[in-house]
């Protein structure tokens, strides 16, 4: 069980490669020349004061407060996270190779391997982490599993560099955590979900894809999903935008910084030197476990770490 003081296990959210950061070169293709191929419904956002953080942190550690204002400006991002249809497009226009791809291997959750799969390496303090063979985002489990990724459902076991590649192609680019987090709260103050405070749970309350039941044993699946829901499911915020929390992690484009001199924030920060930010927790989150399902949450990996529950959305100059 997490320590909501602390948030945890390093790792428990997100396991990152051991520093080995991966480059590519980017598709040669433009924006301009690739424009028509990327269709994506966008929703715009007013600018204006954005809220950062939040007045009432729950998991200290990472700097979730103190609730900040940034003037930005007007910006658009789409509606739902790059589904597996239009990253497949993206790789069918400029011959693409994601980093799991190059490197052989992904994190899979291990309760989506096949019962009679074949052993695999966990990762230290978070055994339901698997290192897979050939898992990557059009085998999310491996060539040993007949899973295939549905076109709808969010594209995973992608990495930063990745998202990157795809927002240089599609004529985006990753959105800021201030950006973020104005569009997650679709006009809302300081709440701590994208539709108000009211606290999901395992009975009756399901407004997004976290997990239900005993972690990481036992999920009831009362939401509906065990792995990921499509881009475009549950209600929306307030800004028409799908998914903001749970379901999968979105990267932003800025680093994971803590600034604090506390000592346990120092050792934190140093544990996480070079890791990417990223927002919104993903379909195996639980308050039980890892309360980062909310707008001011945090989390970060390396820039060539691919899972079963990072995705991304991107952002456009109005």
């Amino acid at each position: 069980m997490t320590d909501k003081a602390t948030g945890g296990t390093s790792g428990c959210c997100v396991p990152a490669r051991a520093g080995r950061i991966m480059t590519q070169t980017p598709p040669s293709t433009s924006p301009v020349e690739t424009g028509a191929l990327d269709v994506s419904a966008r929703v715009d956002i007013p600018g204006g004061r954005a809220l950062i953080g939040t007045g009432q942190p729950i998991i200290t550690v990472d700097e979730e407060g103190p609730l900040k204002h940034q003037k930005i400006a007007p910006f658009a991002i789409d509606e739902a996270q790059v589904t597996n249809a239009r990253f497949r497009r993206f790789v069918d226009a400029t011959g693409y190779v994601t980093d799991a791809e190059r490197l052989g291997n992904s994190f899979v959750f291990a309760g989506l391997l096949p019962k009679n799969a074949a052993p695999t390496r966990a990762v230290a303090h978070a055994p339901w982490w698997r290192m897979v063979d050939s898992a990557c985002w059009h085998r999310p489990c491996g060539l040993e599993s007949d899973v295939v990724p549905l076109d709808d459902h969010p594209v995973v076991h992608v990495t930063w560099n990745d998202a990157r590649a795809f927002a240089r192609w599609a004529g985006g680019r990753l959105p800021t955590e201030a950006q973020w987090e104005h569009a997650a709260r679709g006009g809302l103050e300081d709440v701590r979900f994208p539709w108000g405070d009211q606290e999901p749970d395992d009975d009756s309350f399901f407004p997004c894809n976290i997990w239900q039941g005993s972690f990481p044993d036992q999920n009831l699946e009362v939401d509906g999903y065990f792995a990921t829901a499509p881009a475009k499911s549950f209600a929306p915020n307030g800004y028409g935008l799908y998914n903001m929390v749970g379901n999968a992690w979105d990267y932003t484009a800025e680093p994971f910084r803590l600034r604090s001199l506390r000592k346990v924030t120092r050792r934190a920060a140093k544990d996480r030197k070079g890791f990417k930010l990223s927002k919104g927790g993903s379909f195996l989150c639980h308050v039980s476990y890892c309360y980062r399902y909310r707008i001011a949450a945090r989390t970060g990996t390396t820039q060539d770490s691919s899972t079963s529950h990072q995705s991304f959305r991107l952002v456009y100059l109005s």
